[in-house]
Parts: C-alpha cells; sequence; structure tokens
C-alpha cells in the first residue's frame, strides 16, 4: 500500500482563488517526505486535503488506503499530526493531555513512557500553562505519537525547540521511519529538511516545481553553487575583477579567502583559472548548492527562517495560501 497517493490535484475557494493546481505525488512506506514552499504556495491546503478537512475540487488523494473524499474518520485514528499553529490546554497537566488523546483514540500508550521519549517526563505533573514554547512542542509532538500511528504529518516540527531538542526530534523520526513509519516532513527550516528527509517536493504557486532526492535537484540545476579559495596573499582588485566574469554571480572576501558563487561546474574551472594567474592558491574547497539556494531557484523566494508560533494556549493559524481556512488544534488532529 502506497501511504500517500496524490494525482492530479486541485483546489479553487470561492472568489476563484486557486490553492492547488494539478498536484501530483506519492509517499512510500517508511519515507520521510520533505514539502516545502513559500508562504501562499498551497501547502496548508495540500495537508488540509490530506488529512480530510478540506475537499479537493478536482484530482484525488489517497492516504493510507482511503480516498479522503470518502469516510475518513477511522482512517485519520491512524495519522498523527504535529499542527503549526495548535493549541494546548493551560490548565491540563502534561500526563493530562496525553490521557485524553490515548481515550479519545482508544490506545493503549502509557503517557509516561510517550513523555520519556520527547524528553519532557519530569513535567508530567505541570500544567501546559507554565510551559516554555520547546516544552509544548516536545508534548505536542508526544501527542502526535499515540497509537504508534502509520502516517506522521509533521508541520514546523522543530519550531522553539534548541538544539539538543532539534537533534532528538531528528532521532526520534529516523527511528520511526525505520520502523515502517511514514513521515510527511513540512518545515521553513531548511536545513532540517536537508537533514532528515529522504526525498523533497517544493511547491510555488499551487504547482509542484520539484521532486527528488536533494542530490538529484541539484545536478538538475547543473550547478555547484560555490567555490572557497584559500589565497597566500590577496590581490587589491581580485574581487572586483571577478565580479566583471560573465560565468560569476557573487564575490566575497573573508580574510584571505575567497568565496565565489558560479553559475554551472564549467564556471569554476574559469575561476580558478583567473585567480591562479594572479595570486597563489594554497586551498581550494567546492560547494554543493545549500538548500535555501535549491529553494530559492526553484521558487524565486527566500524562506525566513521559519521559526513559526506554536506555544500554549494559541489560537488557529491562517492556511499559507491565504484563504484563511482554520488549523486545528493539537488535541482536535491527534484524534
Amino acid at each position: 500500500m502506497v501511504p500517500i497517493e496524490v494525482s492530479g490535484l486541485r483546489k479553487t475557494y470561492p472568489g476563484g482563488v486557486l490553492a492547488v493546481d494539478d498536484l501530483s505525488f506519492s509517499v512510500d512506506e517508511g519515507e520521510i517526505f520533505g514539502f516545502l514552499g513559500p508562504n501562499g504556495a498551497g501547502k496548508s491546503t495540500t495537508i488540509n486535503i490530506l488529512l480530510g478537512y478540506v475537499s479537493p475540487t478536482a484530482g484525488s488523494a489517497t492516504v493510507l488506503g482511503q480516498d479522503v473524499s470518502g469516510e475518513f474518520a477511522p482512517t485519520r485514528e491512524r495519522i498523527g499530526v504535529l499542527p503549526d499553529g495548535y493549541s494546548l490546554y493551560d490548565r491540563l497537566t502534561a500526563r493530562e493531555h496525553l490521557e485524553w488523546v490515548i481515550r479519545t483514540k482508544d490506545a493503549t500508550d502509557d503517557p509516561d513512557a510517550i513523555l520519556e521519549r520527547v524528553g519532557i517526563a519530569d513535567a508530567a505533573d505541570r500544567r501546559a500553562g507554565g510551559f516554555s514554547k520547546g516544552m509544548c512542542q516536545r508534548l505536542a509532538f508526544g501527542m502526535a505519537l499515540v497509537g504508534d500511528p502509520d502516517l506522521l504529518v509533521l508541520d514546523e516540527p522543530s519550531s522553539g525547540l534548541d538544539p539538543t531538542g532539534v537533534q532528538e526530534l531528528r532521532a526520534t523520526i529516523q527511528d520511526l521511519a525505520a520502523g515502517g513509519t511514514t513521515v510527511f516532513f513540512s518545515s521553513h527550516v531548511l536545513s532540517e529538511v536537508e537533514a532528515v528527509c529522504d526525498r523533497v517536493a517544493i511547491m510555488s504557486g499551487g504547482r509542484l516545481v520539484a521532486l527528488d532526492d536533494i542530490e538529484t535537484l541539484r545536478d538538475d540545476l547543473e550547478q555547484s553553487s560555490r567555490i572557497r579559495l584559500a589565497l597566500e596573499s590577496v590581490p587589491e582588485s581580485i574581487t572586483a575583477e571577478l565580479s566583471q566574469l560573465p560565468v560569476v554571480e557573487a564575490v566575497a572576501l573573508e580574510g584571505a579567502e575567497l568565496r565565489v558563487d558560479c553559475h554551472d561546474v564549467a564556471a569554476k574551472v574559469d575561476v580558478v583559472r583567473h585567480v591562479d594567474e594572479r595570486a597563489t592558491v594554497a586551498d581550494i574547497v567546492s560547494e554543493p548548492a545549500s538548500m535555501e539556494e535549491l529553494f530559492n531557484r526553484y521558487t524565486g523566494d527566500v524562506p525566513d527562517g521559519g521559526d513559526s508560533s506554536g506555544g500554549g494556549g494559541g489560537g488557529s493559524a491562517t492556511d499559507d495560501d491565504g484563504t484563511g481556512d482554520d488549523r486545528r488544534s493539537s488535541a482536535e488532529v491527534s484524534v
């Protein structure tokens, strides 16, 4: 069974707002699938369709073998969701949040074991209203894990986490995927996407503009992005000269090291030759395109870092395509 199968998906809202246009992709079992795009790309509408909260205008979407347009509630119980813009209940403790979700899903999980897994076991009996943003994020992630879901949908999962929390989240996601859980991972934190995802889909303007593993996307762009040249001494005019080369996009000097952004692989040779004729090159390091550069080239946009709100007590968030769809709270989407 293919966990997610989307074919020719289209969603138009009243007033002619086209949020998703002819979207097709599939996600394999046990895959960590990155889902990217700038604000307004249609990511949130797509996620809401996959969860059965929004009906498509055309096309189809099948999740865990069930058409999302049919009776989807039983299938939703097999999905764990950590949404962006969730809400927690200030007066409930961490344990009470989990016990509520466990009862609602008719699951048999041990709440203390889940709290231990997400790193807040010592706060089990504290009310969520006093939690930091990172603790709220850990608790919401724990709620998504209730019932050992076959599919995890994570929207900005690292929001509010410190570096240790991010590493622990990443390790947990990878462990789950290794055990067969499929992970649908949407984030603006592109370094996290690059670190954890097997493949990525990039949306722009409601359409899919790229779909593959990151290395293949780099190769398809036919660019090596950046080259660093360590010089024994730096000629005065070297940056100005390199900037005039048609094969060069940008030049920066950091001490005795030149950082040059090139158009393609052949451009690197021209840059090295040009510099070598004017200075002694001590070292050369070629850097592949970063995830940020790939994102920018495919979408024409620059992500903002994506540290979205996700603390306890917050309300629903606006859909990123501007349609104003209400996001469900973490408690709502976990059941």
